[in-house]
Formats: C-alpha cells, sequence, structure tokens
C-alpha cells in the first residue's frame, strides 16, 4: 500500500491568495524558509499502482494530478489512475475539485456518508450538477464499523469512523454536528494487517478514534493549527480553532500531548495545515519542538507506505 499527499495545506493552501500574515507574506518575499502547499487531499494505492482511491477532491486536485505522473499512465485517449472517490466531509475545500473531474468517461464511484451525501445534494448540490457530466455511483459509507473494499484498488481495507469536528457551513448540522458529518478513515493494508489513520478534521478524540490510532503504523491526523487562539492573534478570525472543528496542537490536551502517547515506532505526521501555523516556517522554534518529538509535517508529494 502506498499513500501519497495530493495537497498538505488547509482551506485556501499556502500561501493563500489575499492573506499577508507573516507566513504568507514571508514567503512571498522569501524571507521564509516553507514549502508552498494545495490543498488537503491524498490518493492511496494497493499491491498494484495503477489504481488508486482519492480521498478528497480538493479545489486545487488539477495542479496536484498534473505533479503526480503515476495518477496519469496515458493508456488511452482519455485516461486516469484514479478509479473511486471517498470523501471525508462535505467541506469545499474536499469537495470542489468534483468539479475538475466532470470529464470522466464513466461515473464516478464516490463512498461518503448520508449526512455528506445530503449536505452535497442540498446545501451545496455539487453532486446532483456533476450528475450532468459524468454521472455518478453513490456508495455508502456504514458508520456500524463495517470495512469497505475498492474494486480495482487491491490489498486495502478501509473503515469509517465518526470524529467529531464540524460539518460544512451550508449543512443543516452545522451547530448541532452528527455522526457521519466528519470522518476518520482507517486504511489497512490487508496481507500485513498494517494500518494508517487519515484524520484531518478533529476537535477531539474518543475511545474509537483513540484505539485505531493506537494501533496503526502511522497517523496523518489534523495539524490545522498550533494554538486554539491563532486566528485572533493573527487577526484573520474571532473564532477559536475548536470552535471551527480543530484539535491545536499544543496546550493541555492538545495534538501533541496525544501524539506523544502513541506507541514507540509509530509515525507521526500533521497535515490539513493553515497558512497560519507557524510550524510552516522550517526554521521556528514550533518545527523544532514538533522535530524533538518525532513529529513530521506533511508536504505536497510525500510518500507514505505503512
Amino acid at each position: 500500500m502506498k499513500i501519497r499527499v495530493l495537497g498538505s495545506a488547509a482551506g485556501g493552501g499556502f500561501p493563500q491568495w489575499n492573506c499577508n500574515c507573516a507566513n504568507c507574506a514571508g514567503y512571498r518575499a522569501g524571507t521564509l524558509r516553507a514549502r508552498a502547499r494545495t490543498q488537503s487531499s491524498i490518493a492511496v494505492s494497493g499491491s498494484d499502482e495503477a489504481s488508486w482511491v482519492l480521498v478528497n477532491a480538493s479545489p486545487d486536485i488539477s495542479a496536484q494530478l498534473q505533479a503526480s505522473p503515476a495518477l496519469q499512465p496515458n493508456r488511452a485517449i482519455r485516461d486516469s489512475a484514479l478509479v473511486a472517490i471517498i470523501l471525508v466531509d462535505g467541506q469545499v475545500d474536499h469537495t470542489t475539485g468534483l468539479y475538475m473531474l466532470r470529464e470522466s468517461v464513466r461515473p464516478w464511484p464516490i463512498w461518503c456518508t448520508d449526512s455528506t451525501y445530503a449536505d452535497l445534494t442540498r446545501g451545496n448540490p455539487i453532486l446532483g450538477v456533476l450528475a450532468h457530466y459524468c454521472g455518478i455511483d453513490r456508495r455508502r459509507i456504514d458508520l456500524a464499523g463495517a470495512g469497505f473494499t475498492v474494486d480495482a484498488v487491491v490489498d486495502v481495507r478501509w473503515r469509517a469512523l465518526p470524529v467529531a469536528s464540524k460539518p460544512a457551513p451550508y449543512s443543516p448540522n452545522r451547530d448541532s454536528p452528527i455522526d457521519g458529518d466528519n470522518l476518520a478513515l482507517v486504511i489497512e493494508e490487508e496481507s500485513t494487517g498494517r494500518s494508517v489513520v487519515y484524520a484531518p478534521g478533529l476537535s477531539a478524540i474518543d475511545e474509537r478514534v483513540w484505539a485505531a490510532m493506537q494501533s496503526a503504523a502511522c497517523v496523518l491526523v489534523d495539524g490545522t493549527f498550533w494554538t486554539d487562539d491563532e486566528m485572533i492573534r493573527v487577526g484573520v478570525s474571532g473564532k477559536r480553532a475548536r470552535e471551527i472543528g480543530h484539535l491545536p496542537q499544543s496546550g493541555s490536551g492538545g495534538m501533541l500531548e496525544w501524539l506523544d502517547r502513541l506507541p514507540t515506532g509509530a509515525r507521526k505526521i500533521l497535515i490539513h495545515i493553515n497558512n497560519t501555523n507557524p510550524i510552516l516556517d522550517e526554521a521556528s522554534v514550533e518545527r523544532a519542538e514538533l522535530t524533538r518529538r518525532g513529529v513530521e509535517v506533511a508536504w505536497d508529494g510525500m510518500e507514505i507506505r505503512p
């Protein structure tokens, strides 16, 4: 099994087009030691790297695919190595890329929960629009714990775990989230039993998610904000990280405290990094703190094998 990080930033990417925070301004000026990043998405292959599953379709999908030659194998006049799509939520930064995939020569198999399907056919009816082009073949994600496989992606099994976070602003569940609005995915290599937990949006870690993280060879988890009040201090928002569905890295009960408790040998990677997060600065004290704790920061093009 191989996981390729297509995009590692939060919504807006890095640098964000209209942001002049210290990170974005520093990157543009060439004074910040950092990598540019597109919006969060991964692709997963099994034992045959000719077939891949796209997990979340970011607004930057076109650029991400152009940067990933393995996903464009050139076997026919219209071709792609992508065979299916899995959505962990209905957020704009995880679904807008579906519009860019409308030229598919066959309907897209799309796995999502009932609540995400409702959001993407009502509040933001992108799936209805896509039906006028290539069409979709909707597959229901079971929240009862049953896993599923994707045709053509051999030796990979998927299991969805509801997580505490926030659904999209156009969701009727925005202020009262329900199970299925946001997911973590347990991605297992069946031949070895080794797994990766992927959770780009996570405001709290419950017993089910923690058990999955403890048994995983690698966790690829929410790295959006360093502090709970990060956007307030920077001056770009009046909301705290936890209010919008993200567990900050630092502070009591923060992500780093959880990651410190994982078994020795587990690989720990942060993804979905907001443009304001100081860990984007590779020379920052916050980045040094991650290095000391053995925590990595995902980057576009990073490849992971469990």
